[in-house]
């Protein structure tokens, strides 16, 4: 599907802008470097948007009886409420654009799990809480792929919110249309084999969903295919189910292949299921043969290239 450009949103720190407690950033090499070449970023600093000055003492998060305080360690300056609103702005003025969003961890403003929650005494805490600005932005956005900046260092995660952000542009693409039985069929046709990859039985519903679909509520209907498509892509794709997966598409070339071929192809999958080798390797032998003997169902399949192939994402996992 075409792409046009990508909006993301991300904490300012972690674009290198030195708005940090300290004077100083967070700049994420991989969304500044690499990822920044193929999307456009909207930086947002939710204690500087607030008002606090650069430096400024740190703030955390302190339970005091049922509110959540988001102030100095004496208890002083809480800044909670204006986070709040602040962040209740953004998600519903700006980050209805945004494709995705990116968050500085283990900020009290900006971070998506495990913030830690001081007692009033300041002698304890748990790690329970979530950032008062990210909050907002996931709860008003809740189809939104999200991710930290810490976990982003992990492969496999670092795929997956890659391959969510363009997976949810292209929809943001396709409800700029019209919407019609016939323009979401063809959209699940597409992510038929990445779909499959990461939950099977979700595959199967959603196909059944538009197969069976009876009524002109096309705008529901929408909503519910994004809603199971966003959850089923949550999660990074297995060994496992990526291997049946590559299996299924081998299957189109089974009369077109020699012997040898077809050897070579299943010593690839094999290899790719027993760890031996990253998924980019038995991709490339199926491009190649896409290439050599066209099909045009396969050729719009979004698995093959679901992101830039420069971002190299699939070398790691």
């Amino acid at each position: 599907m075409q792409q046009s450009t990508i909006q993301i949103g991300i904490s300012a720190c972690l674009a290198g802008e030195k708005v940090r407690f300290d004077s100083g950033h967070k700049k994420s090499n991989f969304c500044m470097d690499e990822l920044a070449k193929h999307v456009e970023y909207k930086r947002f600093c939710p204690e500087v948007a607030v008002g606090l000055p650069i430096p400024r003492p740190t703030i955390r998060q302190v339970k005091v009886g049922a509110i959540i305080k988001v102030c100095r360690p004496d208890g002083s300056g809480d800044v909670g409420p204006q986070l709040t609103e602040y962040g209740k702005k953004v998600a519903t003025e700006q980050a209805v654009q945004l494709s995705g969003f990116v968050f500085c961890a283990k900020s009290p403003s900006c971070g998506m799990e495990r913030i830690k929650i001081y007692n009033e005494a300041g002698t304890g805490n748990t790690s329970e809480g979530v950032g008062l600005f990210a909050a907002q932005i996931m709860a008003h956005n809740p189809l939104l792929p999200c991710e930290e900046n810490g976990r982003l260092n992990d492969m496999h995660l670092r795929e997956n919110f890659v391959m969510r952000v363009f997976t949810y542009k292209n929809w943001q693409l396709l409800r700029q249309q019209t919407v019609t039985l016939h323009r979401l069929t063809q959209f699940h046709a597409q992510y038929k084999y990445l779909l499959m990859a990461h939950n099977y039985q979700a595959y199967k519903d959603l196909g059944n969903l538009l197969g069976t679909y009876v009524g002109d509520d096309f705008e529901l209907l929408a909503d519910d295919y994004i809603a199971g498509l966003m959850a089923a892509l949550k999660g990074p794709a297995s060994r496992k189910n990526n291997s049946n997966t590559l299996m299924h598409l081998q299957g189109y070339f089974k009369k077109h292949l020699s012997k040898i071929e077809k050897q070579e192809l299943r010593d690839a999958i094999d290899e790719y299921r027993d760890g031996l080798v990253p998924l980019y390797v038995p991709l490339t032998l199926l491009k190649h043969h896409l290439k050599v003997h066209p099909n045009e169902y396969l050729a719009k399949q979004v698995y093959f290239n679901p992101y830039p192939n420069e971002l190299k994402l699939r070398y790691g996992i």
